[in-house]
């Protein structure tokens, strides 16, 4: 079956009626889009901000008249509808379609990150590699980003055997998977995201290591403490959970912070420092991660 989409650029115009006029009209979905470039990295507390120049883009099931979309939209609208297009798209399996550009990663000396079915390109005995197959579903989460390669990388290098380890924010469960797999005794992966709950237990069972994972929703025990915290969020969580993670991590143990902007190192590294000492960042694009040794007192 083909879909017909049609897409509006509305500019900073409220996107609630158009919405509903699209809704009404048959639209099967409805997408906000960045129609400029304007990405909105991190917004305030409460806050559900857009970009200055929106565009909608809705999809039609086929057979529907172009005219009779628009002329249903005209007759709901009270301003004049905005520069308009409309394309014939082919179905295909929309939430896989980004797969296409997913290819087997190495990071650090031996972890390899791979969608379902795929080997590292290069030949390579067991005892040289430790081999994560990955399906993230709907959830955040392959390597293919700046902040989890930081983290992967840390990872490979850290010694983590018999290790207690939380991933706080696990979407996918990459981190967690991989803390197992490289010798971690257990990890508790938390997240608020149901789908990322679902894509975390689905990829544990693929590699083998669901035994030894929990994965749970917030808020954790008070009792419970962890040799390691991975934290691959954003800064301001990150500074919201700060006496939090305090309290989730041992004295001696260590904390790994990453989804911070350059120009956010300074605050986040303030607020940790008065539990834990905080080495220099490691810098990746517009990325940094932060490690830090928490102290007894």
């Amino acid at each position: 079956m083909a879909f017909l989409q049609l897409t509006l650029t509305i500019g900073r115009a409220d996107p609630e009626p158009f919405e509903e006029a699209l809704t009404a009209a048959g639209a099967q979905s409805i997408t906000l889009l960045d129609a400029g470039d304007d990405p909105v990295l991190e917004p305030l507390p409460g806050e559900m901000p857009l970009w200055r120049n929106v565009a909608i883009r809705a999809l039609f099931t086929e057979p529907i008249a172009r005219e009779a979309v628009i002329a249903s939209l005209e007759a709901r609208l009270p301003q004049p509808l905005p520069a308009w297009t409309f394309e014939e798209v082919p179905d295909r399996a929309w939430e896989r379609e980004w797969l296409a550009d997913f290819r087997p990663m190495r990071f650090g000396r031996r972890l390899w990150i791979c969608p379902g079915g795929q080997r590292p390109p290069e030949r390579l005995s067991e005892a040289d590699v430790c081999l994560i197959e990955l399906d993230p579903g709907l959830a955040f989460g392959t390597g293919t980003h700046a902040t989890t390669a930081l983290c992967l990388e840390w990872l490979d290098g850290a010694s983590l055997a018999g290790k207690q380890v939380i991933d706080y924010g696990c979407g996918s469960g990459v981190l967690a998977i991989a803390a197992l797999k490289l010798g971690a005794a257990s990890v508790l992966a938390v997240d608020i995201d149901p789908q990322a709950l679902t894509a975390t237990r689905e990829n544990a069972e693929r590699n083998g290591v669901s035994d030894r994972l929990i994965v749970t929703e917030p808020p954790l025990e008070d009792r419970t403490q962890a040799d390691i915290l991975l934290a691959n969020i954003l800064a301001g969580p990150l500074i919201e959970l700060a006496p939090r993670f305090a309290q989730l991590v041992r004295p001696g143990g260590q904390i790994v912070l990453s989804g911070i902007l350059h120009q956010q190192v300074a605050p986040v590294a303030s607020r940790y420092s008065a539990w834990f000492d905080i080495a220099p960042p490691t810098l990746r694009e517009d990325w940094a991660r932060l490690e830090g040794s928490r102290r007894a007192s």
